[in-house]
Protein backbone atom coordinates (compact mmCIF):
# COMPACT_ATOMS: atom_id res chain seq x y z
CA UNK A 1 0.00 0.00 0.00
CA UNK A 2 2.82 2.60 0.83
CA UNK A 3 5.10 1.04 -1.42
CA UNK A 4 5.25 4.18 -3.64
CA UNK A 5 7.47 6.09 -0.77
CA UNK A 6 10.08 3.68 -2.14
CA UNK A 7 10.43 4.93 -5.17
CA UNK A 8 13.10 7.40 -6.10
CA UNK A 9 14.74 6.15 -3.04
CA UNK A 10 18.61 6.25 -3.49
CA UNK A 11 20.42 3.42 -1.50
CA UNK A 12 20.94 4.83 1.89
CA UNK A 13 21.65 2.90 5.02
CA UNK A 14 18.82 5.43 6.76
CA UNK A 15 16.00 3.52 4.90
CA UNK A 16 18.13 -0.04 5.88
CA UNK A 17 17.98 0.84 9.41
CA UNK A 18 14.44 2.01 9.12
CA UNK A 19 13.06 -0.94 7.53
CA UNK A 20 15.06 -3.65 9.33
CA UNK A 21 15.27 -1.86 13.18
CA UNK A 22 12.71 -0.58 15.38
CA UNK A 23 12.67 3.07 16.07
CA UNK A 24 14.66 3.39 18.97
CA UNK A 25 17.75 1.93 17.17
CA UNK A 26 17.48 5.16 14.65
CA UNK A 27 19.48 8.05 15.77
CA UNK A 28 18.59 11.91 15.14
CA UNK A 29 21.85 12.89 13.82
CA UNK A 30 21.13 10.21 10.67
CA UNK A 31 17.41 11.39 10.81
CA UNK A 32 18.31 15.44 10.13
CA UNK A 33 21.03 14.38 7.65
CA UNK A 34 18.33 12.77 5.78
CA UNK A 35 15.88 15.34 6.57
CA UNK A 36 18.35 18.07 4.89
CA UNK A 37 18.67 15.62 1.83
CA UNK A 38 15.10 15.67 1.04
CA UNK A 39 14.75 19.50 1.48
CA UNK A 40 17.42 19.90 -0.77
CA UNK A 41 16.07 17.20 -3.31
CA UNK A 42 12.24 18.68 -3.31
CA UNK A 43 14.09 22.09 -4.02
CA UNK A 44 15.62 20.58 -7.33
CA UNK A 45 12.18 19.09 -8.34
CA UNK A 46 10.34 21.85 -7.48
CA UNK A 47 12.74 24.50 -10.06
CA UNK A 48 12.22 21.78 -13.02
CA UNK A 49 8.72 21.24 -12.50
CA UNK A 50 8.51 25.13 -12.63
CA UNK A 51 11.12 25.55 -15.73
CA UNK A 52 8.56 22.70 -17.35
CA UNK A 53 5.46 25.05 -16.28
CA UNK A 54 6.79 28.00 -17.93
CA UNK A 55 7.34 26.42 -21.05
CA UNK A 56 4.16 25.25 -21.32
CA UNK A 57 2.88 28.50 -20.98
CA UNK A 58 5.04 29.61 -23.70
CA UNK A 59 3.92 26.92 -26.10
CA UNK A 60 0.05 27.28 -24.92
CA UNK A 61 0.98 31.53 -25.92
CA UNK A 62 2.20 30.12 -29.43
CA UNK A 63 -1.93 28.21 -30.19
CA UNK A 64 -3.46 31.62 -30.40
CA UNK A 65 -4.18 32.57 -33.40
CA UNK A 66 -1.98 29.92 -35.14
CA UNK A 67 -3.88 27.61 -37.67
CA UNK A 68 -5.30 24.29 -36.72
CA UNK A 69 -2.33 22.20 -38.39
CA UNK A 70 -0.42 24.29 -35.54
CA UNK A 71 -2.96 23.81 -33.12
CA UNK A 72 -2.58 20.03 -33.02
CA UNK A 73 0.67 20.04 -33.28
CA UNK A 74 1.11 22.27 -30.23
CA UNK A 75 -1.51 20.25 -28.38
CA UNK A 76 0.61 17.27 -28.76
CA UNK A 77 3.92 19.04 -27.55
CA UNK A 78 2.19 20.23 -24.44
CA UNK A 79 0.70 16.62 -23.94
CA UNK A 80 3.82 15.64 -23.84
CA UNK A 81 5.12 18.31 -21.34
CA UNK A 82 2.14 17.76 -18.94
CA UNK A 83 3.15 13.92 -18.74
CA UNK A 84 6.02 14.94 -17.89
CA UNK A 85 5.24 17.47 -15.29
CA UNK A 86 3.00 14.81 -13.86
CA UNK A 87 5.85 12.23 -13.65
CA UNK A 88 7.76 14.96 -11.47
CA UNK A 89 4.99 16.14 -9.55
CA UNK A 90 4.54 12.28 -8.38
CA UNK A 91 8.32 12.40 -7.56
CA UNK A 92 7.32 15.39 -5.91
CA UNK A 93 4.83 14.17 -3.96
CA UNK A 94 6.44 11.39 -2.68
CA UNK A 95 9.18 12.98 -1.41
CA UNK A 96 7.42 15.76 0.14
CA UNK A 97 5.73 12.41 2.15
CA UNK A 98 9.36 11.06 2.60
CA UNK A 99 10.27 14.49 4.13
CA UNK A 100 7.12 14.20 6.56
CA UNK A 101 7.97 10.89 8.08
CA UNK A 102 11.52 11.67 9.09
CA UNK A 103 10.70 14.90 10.18
CA UNK A 104 8.00 12.97 12.84
CA UNK A 105 10.24 10.36 13.42
CA UNK A 106 12.77 13.79 14.82
CA UNK A 107 10.10 14.54 17.13
CA UNK A 108 9.17 10.88 18.45
CA UNK A 109 13.33 10.23 19.40
CA UNK A 110 13.62 13.74 20.60
CA UNK A 111 10.62 13.42 22.87
CA UNK A 112 11.37 9.05 22.88
CA UNK A 113 11.93 9.59 26.65
CA UNK A 114 8.64 10.76 27.44
CA UNK A 115 7.02 8.04 25.27
CA UNK A 116 8.80 5.38 27.11
CA UNK A 117 6.18 5.69 29.59
CA UNK A 118 3.12 5.64 27.51
CA UNK A 119 1.37 2.60 25.82
CA UNK A 120 2.31 4.54 22.34
CA UNK A 121 5.95 3.57 22.46
CA UNK A 122 5.07 -0.41 22.38
CA UNK A 123 3.40 0.45 19.21
CA UNK A 124 5.80 2.73 17.84
CA UNK A 125 8.41 0.16 18.37
CA UNK A 126 6.25 -2.95 17.38
CA UNK A 127 4.00 -2.63 14.94
CA UNK A 128 5.32 -3.23 11.45
CA UNK A 129 7.84 -0.28 9.57
CA UNK A 130 5.48 -0.31 6.71
CA UNK A 131 2.42 0.78 8.94
CA UNK A 132 4.18 3.03 10.76
CA UNK A 133 5.02 4.74 7.57
CA UNK A 134 1.63 4.71 6.64
CA UNK A 135 0.88 6.43 9.83
CA UNK A 136 3.61 8.90 10.08
CA UNK A 137 2.96 10.53 6.68
CA UNK A 138 -0.32 11.23 7.56
CA UNK A 139 0.24 13.38 10.37
CA UNK A 140 2.69 16.28 11.09
CA UNK A 141 4.03 16.21 14.87
CA UNK A 142 6.34 19.29 14.23
CA UNK A 143 6.10 22.14 16.82
CA UNK A 144 3.94 20.54 18.93
CA UNK A 145 4.29 20.16 22.63
CA UNK A 146 4.38 16.39 24.37
CA UNK A 147 0.63 15.82 25.16
CA UNK A 148 -0.36 17.24 21.32
CA UNK A 149 2.03 14.76 19.81
CA UNK A 150 -0.18 12.50 22.08
CA UNK A 151 -3.22 13.21 20.60
CA UNK A 152 -2.01 13.63 16.96
CA UNK A 153 -0.42 9.80 17.47
CA UNK A 154 -3.71 8.55 18.72
CA UNK A 155 -5.91 9.93 15.66
CA UNK A 156 -3.51 8.85 13.45
CA UNK A 157 -3.46 4.63 14.51
CA UNK A 158 -7.02 4.79 14.59
CA UNK A 159 -7.58 6.46 11.28
CA UNK A 160 -7.99 4.62 7.95
CA UNK A 161 -6.14 5.00 4.84
CA UNK A 162 -8.17 4.74 1.67
CA UNK A 163 -6.14 5.92 -1.22
CA UNK A 164 -7.36 6.97 -5.04
CA UNK A 165 -6.22 8.16 -7.75
CA UNK A 166 -8.33 9.55 -10.62
CA UNK A 167 -7.02 9.57 -14.31
CA UNK A 168 -8.43 12.05 -17.42
CA UNK A 169 -7.22 12.23 -20.46
CA UNK A 170 -9.01 14.92 -22.87
CA UNK A 171 -6.18 17.11 -22.91
CA UNK A 172 -6.26 18.18 -26.82
CA UNK A 173 -10.07 18.93 -26.65
CA UNK A 174 -9.62 20.99 -23.55
CA UNK A 175 -6.64 23.01 -25.32
CA UNK A 176 -8.75 23.69 -28.74
CA UNK A 177 -11.46 24.44 -26.46
CA UNK A 178 -9.72 27.63 -24.43
CA UNK A 179 -7.56 28.60 -27.51
CA UNK A 180 -10.99 29.31 -29.21
CA UNK A 181 -12.55 31.43 -26.19
CA UNK A 182 -9.85 32.94 -26.03
CA UNK A 183 -9.20 33.97 -29.56
CA UNK A 184 -13.48 34.57 -29.82
CA UNK A 185 -12.55 37.08 -26.57
CA UNK A 186 -14.52 35.07 -24.00
CA UNK A 187 -11.66 34.39 -22.27
CA UNK A 188 -8.27 36.19 -21.25
CA UNK A 189 -4.36 34.33 -22.22
CA UNK A 190 -3.80 35.25 -18.54
CA UNK A 191 -7.15 32.64 -17.52
CA UNK A 192 -6.54 30.52 -20.55
CA UNK A 193 -3.05 29.50 -18.69
CA UNK A 194 -3.90 28.68 -15.88
CA UNK A 195 -6.16 26.21 -16.87
CA UNK A 196 -2.64 24.53 -17.60
CA UNK A 197 -0.71 25.13 -13.93
CA UNK A 198 0.17 22.00 -12.14
CA UNK A 199 -1.23 24.05 -9.43
CA UNK A 200 -4.90 23.45 -10.30
CA UNK A 201 -4.11 19.77 -10.44
CA UNK A 202 -2.81 19.93 -7.18
CA UNK A 203 -5.58 21.58 -6.06
CA UNK A 204 -8.00 19.24 -7.79
CA UNK A 205 -6.00 16.33 -5.56
CA UNK A 206 -6.45 18.44 -2.22
CA UNK A 207 -2.80 18.03 -1.80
Amino acid sequence: MFAYLILDREPMSFWDTFRKNPVDKLKVRELQEEEIRLKNKIERARKEINKLEKEKKNRFQEGVGADLLKKKMLAHELKRLDMEVQLKVQGFMAMQKQLMLVSNLVVIKRFEKELKNTPFWDKITHIPPEQLEGALINVNLSGKAFENVLDSLNQVFEMQIADFQTAEDETEKQLLDTWSQIEAGTMDLEEGEETLSIERVLEKREI
